[in-house]
């Protein structure tokens, strides 16, 4: 609770409004003379003053209208999906979302229901949640899986901390075949727990005892599928986890990563019926086996029966620090991505197994001719040679940001470039979202570099 009260001197020796400081004067002379002190500016003495209270080179203000003037203006220099044939993918996704997704999951009932800790106040949400739960689990092949994850790269993060408190080992190996992003993310989770982080190739992966897990992406960066079944078989021979990422809409056509016997599948729920947005928000997906379902982080909603014998839905696991002794706590993760946990929800239950199946064939199709018509290009080549779902690599005759500056004066937005892993290589993603003309269009553009 807030308290009202007078103007209270700010640290910068000026006065402010203090109506939603929650301690009073006396209050705070009493914690200061319980730490030592005589003032607040001295809790903040290390940081040095030009730092401690920089000058704002703010504009001036503007009123509502110029302001949404200037946002408009700005907005309108952006490029959206859906303007003209879209090429990039590499973690975001263009795929068609069902018209029913959005009057669903913008009804108040679910909007106003943010947070599922009251169950008796929020049995929508916690089915939804255990719903997801389930579809998750038989798209991944997995035994259990949660709700409530940030998106795929976090998850993956996660997953790789979750593997070292499974095996009680301090060392992860990173194929260097999964996102750059990704390997960037898991540094930076496992750099502050004193957890080794190494990467290695998937065709020789050379693990040892001391690992904790492989971290795989399930197709992988670039767009291309491994052998999973051994690189699963390599770490479960060194006693080791093999950990996952896998994109959701392969699923519709390729063996699941539980068929391989993966232990922690992670994913990104973006495919699942969410806008690319500027890169989110969105959902991460996690799944992992029964045994191991202690050390799984962020939370897990089940069904049960009141004392009437009337089906109802719990909360059922809770391992964050802000529920249980921090000591045993496995995650900190406090979000509530329950919104978009129903968007996938309602994708996949509307496009339902056949669809999704219909969906991934279009996006596999569809890439290999483009893939085809491509290749035969002068200039142009396949610099890898192995399986792929919807992206592929291409090297081109020229750069490929001059190539994708010329492609977007067609109003074509091309793919990523690659030329920091591949010399003039550009991943290229086509989804069912991409009609033969458009496809056709590309290569056509591209034909004119030699």
């Amino acid at each position: 609770m807030t308290a009202t009260r007078p103007n209270t001197p700010g640290t910068n020796g000026g006065h402010f409004q203090s109506h939603y400081i929650p301690n009073t004067t006396d209050e705070q002379a009493e914690m200061l003379a319980a730490l030592g002190i005589d003032s607040i500016d001295q809790l903040f003495a290390d940081i040095p003053d030009e730092f401690r209270n920089p000058t704002l080179n703010l504009p001036a203000p503007l009123s509502e209208l110029e302001i949404q003037r200037e946002l408009g203006g700005m907005a309108a220099k952006n490029r959206p999906l859906g303007s003209g044939p879209s090429f990039l993918g590499a973690g975001s996704y263009d795929h068609f979302i069902p018209a029913i997704i959005k009057p669903l999951i913008t009804r108040g009932e679910f909007l106003t229901a943010y947070t599922p800790y009251q169950a008796e106040a929020s049995q929508g949400t916690l089915q939804v949640i255990y719903e997801f739960q389930t579809l998750i689990c038989n798209l991944y092949g997995m035994e259990v899986a949660n709700a409530g994850m940030y998106d795929g790269a976090t998850s993956l993060a996660e997953a790789a901390l979750m593997a070292c408190r499974v095996t009680k080992r301090e060392k992860v190996a990173l194929a260097d075949s999964i996102s750059p992003a990704y390997t960037d993310v898991i540094r930076t989770y496992c750099q502050s727990q004193n957890i080794a982080v190494e990467t290695v190739n998937p065709s020789s992966p050379n693990l040892d005892a001391e690992t904790a897990c492989i971290v795989l992406q399930y197709p992988n960066y670039f767009g291309y599928i491994e052998d999973l079944q051994k690189l699963v078989d390599s770490a479960h021979a060194q006693g080791a986890l093999a950990v996952v990422s896998t994109d959701p809409t392969a699923m519709g056509m390729f063996q699941t990563p539980g068929h391989y016997g993966a232990d922690i599948v992670t994913g990104d729920g973006q495919p699942l019926g969410i806008p690319s947005s500027y890169g989110g928000p969105y959902v991460g997906l996690f799944a992992t086996k029964q045994e191991y379902i202690r050390q799984m982080p962020s939370r897990l909603s089940g069904r049960t029966v009141d004392k009437n014998g009337k089906t109802g839905y719990v909360l059922t696991l809770q391992t964050r620090e802000q529920h249980i002794r921090r000591e045993r706590a496995t995650s900190n993760i406090c979000t509530n991505e329950a919104l978009y946990a129903l968007a996938a929800t309602v994708y996949l239950a509307a496009m339902g197994k056949q669809g999704l199946r219909q969906v991934a064939e279009l996006c596999y199709h569809k890439a290999h001719y483009a893939a085809a018509e491509i290749g035969k290009l002068p200039g142009f080549s396949m610099p890898i040679d192995a399986p792929f779902f919807q992206e592929f690599v291409v090297q081109c005759p020229a750069p490929p940001a001059e190539i994708n500056k010329k492609l977007m004066e067609r109003n074509i937005l091309g793919g990523l470039d690659l030329g920091r892993q591949i010399p003039n290589g550009m991943l290229l993603c086509v989804t069912e979202m991409s009609s033969r003309k458009d496809i056709d269009s590309l290569v056509a553009a591209l034909s004119e570099f030699k």
